[in-house]
C-alpha cells in the first residue's frame, strides 16, 4: 500500500505525541519503499519519524524493541524507539496512521556496493547482528506470513492477471509471468532447515557506513529498518542480501548482472565474523536463495504493476506505478537469469572444504 505524503499540520500533530523530542524540525528522508520517513533535528538529538505503513501491525514494535535492545546488550549500534505519550512505542493518530520517532544511527547509506572491501565490511556486520540475535528469546508478533512463499506469490500474481485482463500493461506482464513459472519449476526445492533471528530485509540501503570517502565506505555504523524482523532460513536473508548487492546496477534497470568478486567478498566477510556453524543442509540452500528471491520479486513486482497499490513509486520518472514496477519486474527476472548462470561458482565458494 503506498502512502500519500502527510501535510505540515499533520506531521506536527506526529511529533507533538513524543514527549522526549525537544523542539523538533522534520524534513523528508528520502529512501525506502513502504513507510515515509522524515529526519527530525531536536534540541535532544537526531531521529527519524515515520509514517508506519498499514501493512506493518503496530505489533511489530515489540519486536523491533527486543531486537533493538538485544543488539545494544550486546555492543552493536541499533535505533531505539521512543515512548509516545501513551507509554507506546507508537502514536496512532486515527485517520492521519500509525507513527513512531527513533533515534538516529550516525552514517550514510549506499543504493549499491561501490567494493568489494565495502561488500566484506557489509558481510561482516551482517554476521554481528546474527551473532547478537542468535540466543534471543522473543516471541515475534505480526510477522509478515508467506513472505517467502513462492507458490502463494505465483498465485497472487495469477489473480492479478485475471483481475486486470484489460490493463495497459497486461501484455507485457502475462508474457513476463509465463517465464516466472517455467523458472520457479527449475528451481530445487529447500528442505527443513534451522530457523535463525533475522533482519528480513537486507537491500544494501538498509546498511550505514561510516561516509563517502574510500576509507569512510567501508567502515560501517549499523542496520536499519527492522520491521521485518523474525525467524526464518538463513537462505531466505542472505538471498535477499545478495540480489540486492551483487546487482550493481540497483533495481531501477531492466538489465542486470550478478557480480561474483562482489559474492565471494560479502561470503568472505560474514562467515569470518561467524561464530555459530551453519550446517551442511544451510549452506546448500545458500546456493540457491539468491535465485528464489529474484524469482519471488520478480513476480510480487509484476503483479504490482497491475494492481498498483502496495509498492512505492517515482513519480518523477514514471508516469504510474505500474511502469516502474513492471521495470523492476524485469530487472528482478534479468538477475535470476543471470544468478543461475554463476550457480556453479557460488556453490564452490559455500561448499568447498565443507
Amino acid at each position: 500500500m503506498t502512502l500519500a505524503a502527510p501535510d505540515a499540520a499533520t506531521i506536527e500533530r506526529a511529533l507533538a505525541e513524543f514527549p522526549g523530542l525537544v523542539r523538533p524540525r522534520a524534513r523528508p528522508l528520502a529512501g525506502g519503499l513502504i513507510n515515509l520517513s522524515f529526519a527530525v533535528t531536536a534540541e535532544d538529538g537526531e531521529f527519524v519519524l515515520q509514517r508506519v505503513n498499514p501493512v506493518f501491525a503496530p505489533e511489530v514494535h515489540e519486536n523491533i524493541a527486543a531486537v533493538s535492545e538485544q543488539l545494544r546488550r550486546r555492543g552493536q549500534p541499533s535505533p531505539g524507539l521512543l515512548r509516545s505519550r501513551g507509554g507506546q512505542l507508537y502514536a496512532d493518530l486515527g485517520p492521519e496512521g500509525v507513527w513512531r520517532v527513533m533515534t538516529r544511527l550516525p552514517g550514510i547509506s549506499f543504493d549499491t556496493v561501490q567494493s568489494p572491501a565495502q561488500a566484506s565490511a557489509a558481510g561482516a556486520r551482517v554476521a554481528a547482528f546474527h551473532v547478537a540475535l542468535d540466543d534471543l528469546e522473543h516471541e515475534f508478533r505480526a510477522v509478515r506470513q508467506g513472505v517467502h512463499d513462492t507458490p502463494a506469490h505465483l498465485h497472487t500474481l495469477a489473480q492479478a492477471l485475471a483481475e486486470h485482463p484489460q490493463h495497459r500493461l497486461m501484455p507485457e506482464v502475462a508474457e513476463l509471468a509465463e517465464q516466472v513459472v517455467v523458472g520457479f519449476v527449475a528451481l530445487p526445492k529447500p528442505g527443513e532447515l534451522p530457523q535463525r533471528v533475522c533482519h528480513g530485509d537486507l537491500k544494501f540501503n538498509n546498511l550505514l557506513f561510516l561516509g563517502t570517502g574510500p576509507e569512510e565506505q567501508v567502515v560501517t555504523t549499523g542496520i536499519v529498518d527492522l520491521d521485518t524482523v523474525g525467524r526464518m532460513p538463513l537462505h531466505h536473508e542472505l538471498g535477499d542480501a545478495w540480489r540486492s548487492w551483487c546487482n550493481r546496477g540497483g533495481e531501477d534497470q531492466t538489465a542486470a548482472s550478478f557480480d561474483l568478486e562482489v559474492f565471494a567478498a560479502s561470503l568472505a566477510g560474514y562467515l569470518g565474523a561467524l561464530s555459530f556453524a551453519l550446517t551442511r543442509a544451510e549452506r546448500e540452500a545458500l546456493v540457491h536463495g539468491v535465485e528464489w528471491i529474484s524469482l519471488e520479486l520478480t513476480a510480487r513486482f509484476a503483479a504490482d504493476a497491475l494492481r498498483e497499490r502496495y509498492f512505492g513509486w517515482d513519480r518523477e520518472r514514471f508516469p504510474a506505478a505500474g511502469e516502474h514496477n513492471l521495470l523492476r519486474a524485469r530487472g528482478q527476472w534479468a538477475l535470476h537469469r543471470a544468478a543461475l548462470a554463476t550457480r556453479e561458482a557460488r556453490a564452490e565458494l559455500l561448499l568447498a572444504g565443507r
